[in-house]
């Protein structure tokens, strides 16, 4: 019977993830519903068009821009700081989404494409390097982080989408930006159990071991 264990550094990656998923779909449930909404609601008054074309746009970009900064980690950054780096700007934008103003509202749209542009690939690229080459829980080790992205999916939907419909649109977005914010200070302070992982680029058959469990 094997005694192999996952690396703790997987459930670190795994609660991160969690959380970014938190914020992004909660945030994303929202976002038409509060451009539709009439202005007396608290929302923006917009057409049913006039939503979806900028729905459309926005989920675009967001499966756009990790291309730009999944070549940016694996050749300049590393994975860690490109994760770092796409937490904080969602952060932000979250945040700024929670202010109510026209500019401030564009503003963290923006700063959520540019973020996940950084997050998204690359934290999912984190997995696999804490892994040796062969080894036989990989696979799992996967389907355990993306049971994070269902259960932080559930969740943000869930309570983000309460509080907008229920409290204040706002308040939806702020619950987003607190998920967020709770995810990057999570990792941040947690990096250590990564050992040398994520820290520069690495040659795709080079091993970088984190710290075992």
């Amino acid at each position: 019977m094997s005694t192999q264990k996952h690396p703790k550094a997987l459930y670190l990656l795994f609660f991160t993830e969690m959380w970014e998923r938190f914020s992004y779909y909660g945030m994303r449930a929202l976002l038409v519903l509060y451009l539709v909404s009439e202005v007396g609601k608290g929302g923006l008054g917009w057409t049913s068009a006039q939503a979806g074309h900028l729905y459309g746009l926005y989920t675009g970009f967001v499966y756009v821009t990790p291309l730009i900064g999944g070549y940016l980690a694996d050749k300049f950054l590393g994975f860690r700081y490109a994760v770092m780096t796409g937490a904080a700007l969602m952060a932000l934008g979250h945040g700024a989404l929670a202010i109510e103003s026209m500019p401030t509202f564009y503003l963290g749209l923006i700063l959520l494409v540019i973020g996940n542009g950084f997050f998204k690939p690359n934290i999912s690229s984190m997995v696999g390097q804490l892994y040796p080459k062969g080894s036989p829980l990989k696979d799992s080790g996967y389907t355990i982080f993306y049971m994070g992205i269902n259960i932080g999916a559930f969740f943000g939907i869930l309570i983000c989408g309460y509080l907008g419909e229920k409290i204040g649109w706002h308040y939806g977005f702020g619950a987003a930006c607190i998920g967020m914010s709770f995810g990057l200070v999570l990792f941040y302070s947690l990096q250590y159990m990564l050992g040398e992982v994520g820290l520069k680029p690495v040659k795709v058959d080079k091993v970088v071991e984190a710290q075992p469990y």
